[in-house]
């Protein structure tokens, strides 16, 4: 009998590598399957009628393009917490610490976000908002929680962590069974539903089949649509565990888009066709002709169709899909602040390791700050907002530095490459931007602010590290203008609060379009010499030119 091992080990500091194809693809897969697809349907519905199945598609489209970029930079170069790392290669500390930090915001509130959407749904049962209420129930504080449900959201940020602390093949492992059950209730929810009730004329009921026109169809997008499909960059974040990432990376990221598209745009006709005909006689401000907010729109829509087996099942789900999605992001945005930690300017501590290879600091800090967000947070959709722009933000990152790779470090082997590269880098580039204007002016300025906070703090970093700034300026000074006239034209576009519609419709879109044109090709041609990107990526040497070993055959 002849046992299998592998005889690679991390060096001290490193990351384990531990995690296979189906561990990575389900990591991503759990983050896209999380507390979106229990609310993004009616969301959609409300703001764009059955238009809304045309949201799902256009912002498959678009993020579908976006995960071909990471699938590329994942496979080509598999670092841990790669969102902040791919742009550090390709223009250095600055633009690397941005594309960072806001990767690193948007995820650091994403654990928050699914754990307040878990204990809300628990909460609404009768039982417990009777005998263990964990949320405010009148006052300026309603819907917040209290200190039942302070304690509770605490033990679950706790376990997260512990998760997390196990190590990463664990992770991934548990993690794939969750997201079986989270992909497995969603299909139940489409068969059992279309099967019980399914009115063909709800697509045109209401106003027609696109009541609000295209300006509806786009906003939909940042109110739950694109929050639900982004997470498919996750496999990137633990490419650094992966046991054989130049394999396995680019397959995780396309296999689990594909999944999730899939899935919510089937969930979205299923919904639209379950609804009672005579709840959108007067539109679709209130589609389901009660207010759901207690239990949930598909508990809601299961009990209506006469499905009451399903609606417990559902509510079951309202606890397993954000808990399991929030376990993974603890775990990603401890790697990107690994990732930041790598650099000079911060703290070196993010990247210590425990003796089971997890960046141990990384995943506290997650976990101290994701705490720290159980604050007087409005609502799950405003979070929401917030989430989607600074990961438009995250994304855009991406195709620039895929483009700028591309002409400074060329000949590498790639494992996985995109298509049609000079077309789509750059509409990557304005997908993400798009996806930032969309999510309206009262949401971008504040990203910008954030992300201002982000600098200042880097800016203590180079002077305690004593970093000759000037040299890092000029590959970054694109970064600037762009988050600027990204604030501007939200400022005179027609999204969100305070915006003042100067832009005419369509007429704006075309303006985002030019001016992420614009930005795109001045950035690539910012551009670090080839010597510094090859500088910088040997930084990253040990984790990118790994190879996974050939199993040794030992005898029994």
């Amino acid at each position: 009998m002849a046992v299998m091992s592998d005889t690679h080990r991390p060096e001290p500091g490193q990351l384990k590598r531990s995690v296979g194809f189906y561990g990575l693809m389900f990591v991503s897969l759990g983050s896209i399957i999380g507390s979106g697809w229990l609310l993004g349907a009616l969301n959609a519905a409300e703001v764009a009628g059955p238009a809304s199945v045309i949201s799902w598609i256009l912002a498959a489209a678009m993020l579908a393009i976006l995960a071909l970029v990471y699938a590329e930079l994942g496979a080509a170069y598999p670092v841990a917490g790669g969102t902040g790392r791919f742009p550090y290669f390709s223009h250095g500390p600055l633009a690397g610490f941005t594309a960072g930090w806001a990767s690193w915001l948007q995820a650091v509130a994403i654990a928050p976000i699914e754990i307040l959407a878990a204990i809300t749904y628990v909460n609404s049962v009768s039982w417990v908002n009777e005998n263990f209420p964990m949320l405010f129930a009148t006052g300026s504080r309603a819907g917040l929680l209290n200190h039942r449900g302070l304690i509770v959201a605490t033990v679950l940020m706790v376990v997260f962590t512990l998760i997390n602390l196990a190590g990463a093949k664990f992770l991934a492992e548990s993690n794939a069974i969750v997201v079986l059950w989270k992909t497995a209730v969603p299909l139940l929810a489409i068969v059992v539903v279309t099967s019980l009730h399914f009115e063909t004329s709800n697509f045109t009921a209401g106003g027609g089949f696109m009541p609000f026109g295209m300006h509806g169809v786009f906003a939909a997008l940042p109110a739950g649509v694109v929050f639900a499909l982004q997470g498919f960059e996750q496999a990137v974040q633990l490419a650094g565990e992966a046991r054989d990432p130049k394999r396995d990376i680019s397959r995780a990221i396309i296999t689990a888009m594909a999944i999730g598209a899939t899935l919510y745009a089937l969930l979205q006709v299923a919904f639209i066709g379950g609804l009672a005909p005579a709840d959108l006689s007067n539109g679709w401000s209130n589609p389901l002709g009660t207010d759901p907010s207690n239990y949930g729109a598909w508990y809601t829509l299961a009990l209506a169709v006469g499905a009451g087996w399903l609606a417990t099942i559902l509510i079951i789900d309202a606890v397993i899909s954000p808990a399991g999605t929030g376990i993974v992001y603890v775990g990603t945005t401890a790697r990107i602040s690994y990732a930041l930690g790598e650099e000079r300017e911060m703290p070196s501590v993010l990247t210590k390791v425990n003796k089971r290879a997890v960046p141990v600091w990384s995943i506290l800090l997650a976990a101290v700050v994701g705490e720290a967000c159980f604050g007087p947070f409005p609502s799950w959709n405003k979070l929401v907002g917030v989430v989607t722009g600074a990961t438009a933000v995250m994304y855009a990152f991406a195709p620039v530095s895929l483009a700028s790779l591309h002409k400074r470090d060329g000949d590498r082997r790639r494992p996985y490459k995109m298509p049609a590269p000079r077309i789509l880098l750059p509409a990557g580039f304005c997908s993400a931007n798009l996806i930032l204007y969309w999510g309206g002016y009262n949401y971008t300025w504040k990203i910008a602010c954030a992300l201002i906070v982000g600098l200042i703090l880097f800016g203590f970093g180079t002077v305690k590290a004593r970093t000759d700034v000037m040299s890092m300026l000029r590959s970054a000074m694109w970064i600037g203008p762009w988050i600027l006239g990204s604030v501007v034209i939200g400022a005179l576009g027609r999204y969100g609060e305070g915006s003042r519609s100067v832009l005419p419709e369509w007429i704006d879109l075309i303006v985002v379009i030019a001016f992420s044109l614009t930005i795109f090709h001045w950035a690539v041609s910012l551009t670090m010499s080839h010597e510094k990107v090859q500088e910088a990526i040997a930084k990253d040497s040990a984790q990118i030119d790994y190879t996974a070993p050939e199993p040794v055959v030992q005898p029994a």
